[in-house]
């Protein structure tokens, strides 16, 4: 039989706290159990599987709504969908990923004006940020 728990446990099983719990109920991204005449609503493993899928998708760049229809998307024949999702999301990464360098080349050539002018002037990083 599948363990039931309190919202509290159910955080604690999934590596959230109980605000993110309501906060992802809310948003629709798992469901919120009937509340039984004890009061207590109770969660079981398949909402611990649904956050974990919720927080690792996170990890991998996608939003919240995303994460939404790649929910949607779960079950048999909706892979190519999926993968659509998953080139569109790798081309962001990418695009991002040469943003950062653009950004990583920028600093370097401002960090080695710096190193090789004399410091009698105005510091060669805020000028470079104030001339370019």
């Amino acid at each position: 039989m599948p363990e039931k728990m309190t919202i509290s446990r159910l955080g604690t099983a999934a590596g959230v706290n109980v605000e993110t719990v309501r906060f992802y109920q809310r948003s629709g991204l798992i469901d919120e159990p009937e509340r039984p005449r004890s009061g207590y609503r109770t969660y079981g493993d398949e909402h611990v599987r649904r956050i974990r899928f919720v927080k690792r998708a996170q990890l991998l760049g996608f939003t919240l709504e995303e994460i939404a229809s790649l929910l949607k998307l779960e079950g048999s024949g909706t892979c190519s969908s999926t993968r659509a999702l998953a080139t569109k999301k790798l081309a962001l990464v990418e695009a991002k990923m040469g943003d950062l360098f653009a950004i990583r080349t920028a600093l370097a050539t401002m960090l080695a004006r710096c190193d090789s002018e004399t410091q009698e002037t105005s510091c060669p990083i805020i000028q470079a940020l104030i001339d370019d």
